[in-house]
Protein backbone atom coordinates (compact mmCIF):
# COMPACT_ATOMS: atom_id res chain seq x y z
CA UNK A 1 0.00 0.00 0.00
CA UNK A 2 1.46 3.01 -1.06
CA UNK A 3 1.41 5.90 1.62
CA UNK A 4 1.31 9.27 0.21
CA UNK A 5 2.57 12.37 1.14
CA UNK A 6 -0.12 13.49 3.36
CA UNK A 7 0.10 10.52 5.34
CA UNK A 8 3.37 10.58 5.36
CA UNK A 9 3.58 13.55 7.11
CA UNK A 10 0.29 13.22 9.31
CA UNK A 11 2.75 9.84 10.69
CA UNK A 12 5.84 12.15 11.11
CA UNK A 13 3.77 15.00 13.16
CA UNK A 14 1.47 12.31 15.29
CA UNK A 15 5.48 10.36 15.85
CA UNK A 16 6.97 13.66 17.43
CA UNK A 17 3.73 14.03 19.76
CA UNK A 18 4.19 13.73 23.44
CA UNK A 19 2.69 10.26 24.74
CA UNK A 20 0.27 12.64 26.96
CA UNK A 21 -1.29 14.04 23.53
CA UNK A 22 -2.11 10.83 21.85
CA UNK A 23 -5.14 9.50 23.30
CA UNK A 24 -6.27 13.22 22.21
CA UNK A 25 -5.20 12.82 18.44
CA UNK A 26 -6.59 9.24 18.36
CA UNK A 27 -10.56 10.58 20.06
CA UNK A 28 -9.89 13.60 17.42
CA UNK A 29 -9.04 11.37 14.08
CA UNK A 30 -11.81 9.06 15.45
CA UNK A 31 -14.45 11.19 15.28
CA UNK A 32 -13.42 12.50 11.89
CA UNK A 33 -14.03 9.11 10.38
CA UNK A 34 -17.42 8.44 11.84
CA UNK A 35 -20.71 8.89 10.03
CA UNK A 36 -22.48 12.14 10.72
CA UNK A 37 -25.09 10.58 12.95
CA UNK A 38 -22.63 9.04 14.96
CA UNK A 39 -20.34 12.41 14.81
CA UNK A 40 -23.69 14.56 15.67
CA UNK A 41 -24.55 12.04 18.61
CA UNK A 42 -20.91 12.23 20.21
CA UNK A 43 -20.52 15.94 20.01
CA UNK A 44 -24.30 16.91 21.16
CA UNK A 45 -24.69 19.41 24.19
CA UNK A 46 -25.03 17.63 27.56
CA UNK A 47 -28.60 18.92 28.41
CA UNK A 48 -28.68 19.41 32.35
CA UNK A 49 -32.13 19.87 33.52
CA UNK A 50 -32.98 21.57 37.12
CA UNK A 51 -33.95 19.21 39.74
CA UNK A 52 -37.08 19.72 41.29
CA UNK A 53 -37.82 18.99 44.98
CA UNK A 54 -40.28 16.61 44.04
CA UNK A 55 -37.13 14.86 41.68
CA UNK A 56 -35.23 14.66 44.55
CA UNK A 57 -37.39 13.76 47.17
CA UNK A 58 -37.73 10.85 44.63
CA UNK A 59 -34.04 10.45 43.93
CA UNK A 60 -34.06 10.11 47.61
CA UNK A 61 -36.68 7.37 48.18
CA UNK A 62 -34.97 5.44 45.74
CA UNK A 63 -31.80 4.99 47.10
CA UNK A 64 -33.10 4.74 50.20
CA UNK A 65 -34.90 1.49 48.67
CA UNK A 66 -32.11 0.56 47.16
CA UNK A 67 -30.18 0.70 50.68
CA UNK A 68 -32.71 -0.76 52.37
CA UNK A 69 -31.67 -4.15 50.08
CA UNK A 70 -28.45 -3.92 50.40
CA UNK A 71 -28.13 -2.39 47.03
CA UNK A 72 -29.86 -4.89 44.98
CA UNK A 73 -32.77 -4.24 42.69
CA UNK A 74 -35.59 -6.34 41.40
CA UNK A 75 -33.95 -9.79 40.11
CA UNK A 76 -35.19 -9.57 36.01
CA UNK A 77 -36.83 -12.83 36.84
CA UNK A 78 -39.30 -10.89 38.81
CA UNK A 79 -39.98 -8.35 36.77
CA UNK A 80 -40.56 -10.50 33.35
CA UNK A 81 -43.23 -12.56 36.02
CA UNK A 82 -45.65 -9.38 36.04
CA UNK A 83 -45.85 -9.64 32.35
CA UNK A 84 -46.12 -13.03 32.19
CA UNK A 85 -42.94 -13.99 30.94
CA UNK A 86 -39.54 -15.78 31.61
CA UNK A 87 -36.19 -15.44 30.39
CA UNK A 88 -37.03 -17.80 27.91
CA UNK A 89 -38.57 -15.97 25.77
CA UNK A 90 -35.20 -13.40 25.01
CA UNK A 91 -32.85 -16.62 24.26
CA UNK A 92 -29.62 -15.24 24.02
CA UNK A 93 -28.73 -16.84 20.84
CA UNK A 94 -31.30 -15.71 18.10
CA UNK A 95 -31.15 -19.46 16.94
CA UNK A 96 -31.98 -20.93 19.86
CA UNK A 97 -35.45 -20.99 21.12
CA UNK A 98 -35.21 -22.78 24.32
CA UNK A 99 -33.65 -21.99 27.59
CA UNK A 100 -29.77 -20.78 27.53
CA UNK A 101 -27.55 -23.62 28.44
Amino acid sequence: MEITSGKRQAHELVDRLDESQIGTVVRFLESMIMDPVSRAIATAPVEEEELTDEMRQALDRSEAWFEERGGRGIPMEEVLADFGLTLDDFPLDPEHHGSPS
